[in-house]
């Protein structure tokens, strides 16, 4: 299994309503590839089968979605995390810690 296969069979663990961060996904992994968690989420062909927008920062600070890092991806991701119970402000989760899946 490839290293974006293993980050991808971890994603789909993160329940709705749950946010995990790259460096939870890596951690659990047990390797400090963050960049590389992130590049795999970047390139995720499983999308929404693979929640990828669940992924965010060590912060709760909302970053890019489907590779893109423009104003209508982060409110496309934004969306999709408040259609799952998630609230943002800002550009970060609010309630982060609650929120946060750890594996």
């Amino acid at each position: 299994m490839s290293f974006s296969d293993k980050v991808y069979s971890l994603c789909k663990k993160v329940p709705r309503g749950k946010v995990t961060t790259y460096k939870e996904l890596a951690k659990a992994l047990g390797t400090k590839a963050y960049r590389a968690v992130g590049q795999a989420m970047r390139h995720n062909p499983y999308a929404p089968i693979v929640p990828c927008h669940r992924v965010v920062a060590s912060d709760g600070t909302i970053g890019g979605f489907s590779g893109r890092t423009s104003g209508p991806a982060i409110r496309n991701k934004i969306r999709m995390l408040a259609k799952e119970g998630v609230a943002v402000a800002g550009r970060k989760i609010v309630d982060f810690e609650k929120r946060l899946h750890r594996f």
